[in-house]
């Protein structure tokens, strides 16, 4: 199994390269980035093929107000009790490409526990599961595209990589589009995360200013005292300041 200083030279040695290849503002990576082990055995090796609408993707399932509950954004109260870590809020809203809200549309997300861990049988991770805390929750976006979930920090946890391998903290967004077939997976950091440097699936994208797109931003004033830290992150969803995604096969 490869070190972290293997795969670090090896993460640096792809962003030199980037430019070359005329890759240098590459805004979603390869599917077979080589410091990502997994993704060179499990990325497609054929071209994708395009599968025109048909009217159930267009028409439907659609989410309502009767569908998704103000308790299903707040994952700090979906059990009896009040889960461990640290409680935030965070909040953003969902554009187009060209700054307009995206209302009405499903936003999910999944995280791992203030412990770093997710419940989820694969996750052999020794680190305690929290009986109050499940780590997923879902939302609409109001008329102005906004969103916002209240939740825990998650924590950092050992993935097998690499030796001593660790991802940062992060929260999974999915958002649909239109269609119910158009769909976005992507992930939110926190600022600051001394893990940034180190990870292959954060430095994935050679353009270091979409990679700071992935960042979240603390905002004072969406805390609350004595009781949430508050984040803000937006999700663009097309064209050029678009929000990374997670490509098929990742």
């Amino acid at each position: 199994m490869p070190t972290q200083r293997e795969i670090s030279g090896a993460i640096a040695e792809f962003h030199r390269g980037a430019a070359p290849r005329g890759q240098g503002a590459l805004d979603h990576p390869e599917r077979d980035f080589p410091p990502y082990r997994s993704s060179v055995l499990r990325h497609p090796r054929q071209p994708l093929v395009r599968v025109p609408a048909t009217a159930v993707e267009l028409a439907g399932p659609v989410f309502g107000e009767r569908d998704v509950s103000d308790l299903d954004a707040d994952l700090t109260r979906q059990h009896r009790g009040e889960p461990l870590g640290e409680r935030i809020v965070v909040t953003g809203r969902v554009l187009d490409r060209a700054g307009r809200p995206v209302r009405g549309q499903l936003v999910e997300i999944w995280q791992a526990n203030a412990a770093g861990r997710y419940v989820h049988r694969r996750d052999r991770h020794p680190a305690p599961l929290d009986p109050n805390f499940t780590g997923a929750g879902r939302c609409l976006t109001d008329d102005e595209g906004r969103y916002r979930f209240v939740t825990i920090r998650p924590g950092a946890y050992p993935w097998r990589n690499h030796e001593n391998a660790w991802r940062p903290a992060h929260i999974h967004f999915s958002v649909f589009g239109p269609a119910f077939t158009q769909r976005l997976v992507t992930q939110m950091y926190f600022p600051g995360d001394p893990l940034f440097p180190l990870d292959p699936i954060y430095n994935a994208i050679t353009d270091q200013k979409v990679r700071e797109r992935l960042v979240s931003t603390y905002d004072h004033d969406l805390t609350s005292p004595e009781w949430a830290m508050g984040y803000r992150w937006d999700v663009v969803l097309d064209g050029p300041e678009a929000t990374w995604r997670e490509r098929p096969g990742r």
